[in-house]
Formats: C-alpha cells, structure tokens, sequence
C-alpha cells in the first residue's frame, strides 16, 4: 500500500460528507462510499431510494457481517485503491467500523468529522433534487421527518455518535462551500505533505 493514506468522513446526513469527498477526488484521492453497498442493494431490489427502504437493508448487512459491516464489506475496495493513491472514503457510520479500520490500517487512516446542526442539515436535505448524472444516488432529498427518524436510528443503533466523537478533525460546515474547501486544504497541508 506504499505510503498512501485514508481520510474516512464521518457526519451525520446532510451535513457535507459527500461535498468534501467530492473536493477531495479533485485533490488527486481515490473514492469510495461506504453506503453504495447499500444503494446497490437497493438497485438490484428494484427499490426507491428512501430512509424506509435502506434502513432493513443496513440492518440486515449488520446482522449478516456484523456491526462493522460496512467497513468489512469495503475493505478489499480500499486496499486496491491504496496501492495506487490516497483515499477518501465517504460515510464511516458505526463504532464498530471506526474501531475495525483503525485496527486494520492504524496511523494510515485519518477520521475527519463534518459537522453541521440539525436544522441546518434538514434543510439542505429537503432542498435536494434526485438528479440523472447522481446514478449512486449520493445526493437524495429527505423531509424533515425522515431525517429526524435517520438520525435517532444511528446515533441509537449504530452509535454513530462515537466516531464523531474520535475523529483526528472536526470541521463546522455552517457557511459557503469555500470555507468547507478551506478547512480541507488545511487538514490536506498537514497530513499529505507530499499532496
């Protein structure tokens, strides 16, 4: 895996994750998402892309892999991608993926939280628009309720609280795109040197 290094995003939804991964794979970082396993599913199922939806296929994955199964399930992703370049790897959720990455890839693994407060965050969800080019579905509105709903069930099921809580940085995403950008560029001078 050379020298190469994760930054694993962790935030709760809406909060700007899929903003920095995108700035990131710009900066010269492979990209995966922990969730596309999920969306996948949700293809194949021939399902909508909603919060009643993908939360039984979560939860099965997690009895089926345990509750690291979104990190076990994506590590073969990340290590092929290291051997080439930096990753940014969008969406850590669960306590136990935190504890299960930081084990397998050690001081090669960065946690950066993106934080934003709730109604900030259900505001932006509920401005969202499905769009064509969004075939991963990244991007997907959801009204108030169901990101209320898909809050409690992961600071409550998954403990998505203790990531956040560890993470190596913490960035406040409340005003423009640039000054998420910003703050990136800093982490980015400070632990890619070579970047």
């Amino acid at each position: 895996m050379k020298n190469n290094k994760i930054i694993t995003l962790v935030g709760m939804t809406g909060s700007g994750k899929s903003l920095a991964a995108d700035y990131l794979q710009k900066q010269g970082f492979g990209f995966v998402r922990f969730g596309q396993v999920v969306m996948d599913e949700l293809k194949r199922k021939n399902l909508e892309p909603t919060e009643e939806n993908e939360k039984p296929i979560r939860e099965q994955m997690r009895k089926d892999h345990g509750m690291a199964a979104m990190a076990v399930l994506n590590i073969p992703k990340f290590d092929k991608i290291l051997q080439e370049k930096n990753l940014v790897a969008d969406g850590l959720y669960s306590w136990s993926e935190y504890k299960k990455l930081k084990q397998y890839y050690q001081n090669k693994i960065l946690v950066v939280a993106i934080f934003a407060p709730p109604e900030t965050r259900y505001k932006r969800l509920a401005q969202r628009k499905i769009k064509n080019k969004d075939k991963d579905l990244r991007n997907r509105p959801a009204t108030y309720d169901q990101a209320h709903s898909r809050d409690y069930a992961e600071i409550e099921n998954i403990e998505k609280g203790g990531p956040i809580a560890m993470a190596d940085h913490t960035i406040v995403n409340t005003k423009k795109k640039t000054d998420l950008f910003h703050e990136l560029d800093k982490i980015i001078k400070k632990e890619f040197p070579q970047q």
